[in-house]
């Protein structure tokens, strides 16, 4: 049925946990980095996002963003994605992703989105 509530993880390990949908399909939570992402410190940081109703298509696009939580620099990723359901029942979120690091002036923006 595609309903983001709950706990995903990536390929990469990464861990997403979802709260329940309000009535206009918005979502908070939280985002861990898995090991692969090189942050040395265990490092949790908040999420929001919205899901499209599944009462109107079965296999909703969804997005959320992440603000970084961490000491260094300042970073926010956006997620942007689908949830999918295969003959088996079994969910799956297939997402793009961009992340935006603050940077010190305009010179530096070219190298500020990856």
């Amino acid at each position: 049925q595609c309903l983001l509530s709950g706990s995903w993880r990536s390929d990469t390990s990464c861990r997403m946990v979802v709260s329940t949908l309000d009535k206009d399909n918005r979502f908070s939570g939280f985002y861990l980095p898995g090991p692969a992402a090189g942050y040395s410190e265990h490092l949790t940081s908040p999420l929001e996002g919205s899901q499209q109703d599944i009462g109107l298509v079965p296999q909703p696009t969804f997005s959320f963003t992440v603000n970084w939580r961490l000491q260094e620099t300042a970073r926010t990723s956006v997620f942007l994605g689908q949830c999918y359901v295969d003959t088996n029942g079994e969910e799956t979120l297939h997402a793009l992703w961009l992340l935006r690091e603050a940077t010190n002036s305009p010179a530096e923006d070219w190298k500020a989105t990856w």
